[in-house]
């Protein structure tokens, strides 16, 4: 038992230095932040891999990683918005589990991911609103400039995390299953 708890907290901060890494390979980045990467695929795949409770661990693990190697802050509490809570919320792709089995799978990737996504969109959402209605253009609502700037770059990311991660499972999906366990 002990040792499994081990291997959990190793893979963890694998996949936080990984997301990491990959966060630097980017298609393309938004003016004032947020860009189209795989940064979100390794939280993903330990939230499948090890539950919820491990994916968003990685997942504020890597949102505090990236707040010191590169943030765009204006607040503290903005900066705990976008990095470890958006990060941490990415981590929930893990609530499908459950479905795991049969046919079902790809449909439960499918839904954990765009849950996780769809919970990051909704904390970055938040934080435009709140902290970065300056930027919308004069005469824009600044919910539509928030939604529109944050679909921007994470529309195209979950496409992106869904193609690679769906390429993997049908490759093997044992890399969403922890050793012993089948999918």
């Amino acid at each position: 038992m002990r040792s499994t708890k081990i291997v959990i907290m190793i893979e963890t901060a694998f996949m936080a230095a990984l997301a990491l890494i990959l966060s630097f390979i980017t298609l393309f980045t938004m003016p004032f932040g947020g860009s189209v990467n795989l940064a979100m695929l390794p939280i993903i795949l330990l939230s499948f891999r090890r539950g919820p409770a491990a994916g968003i661990a990685c997942g504020i693990v890597f949102g505090l990683l990236n707040l010191m190697t590169g943030p765009y802050v204006v607040h503290w509490s903005q900066a705990i918005l976008e990095y470890p809570v958006a990060f941490g919320l990415v981590g929930t792709a893990a609530f499908f589990s459950a479905w795991f089995g049969g046919r079902r799978v790809i449909g439960a990737v499918i839904a954990g991911i765009a849950l996780a996504v769809a919970l990051r969109f909704a904390a970055h959402f938040s934080a435009g609103v709140i902290w970065f209605g300056e930027f919308a253009p004069e005469g824009t609502p600044v919910a539509l400039y928030s939604f529109l700037y944050n679909l921007g770059y994470l529309g195209p990311s979950l496409l992106l995390i869904l193609i690679v991660t769906i390429f993997l499972l049908k490759k093997g999906g044992r890399i969403l299953q922890p050793e012993g366990r089948s999918v």
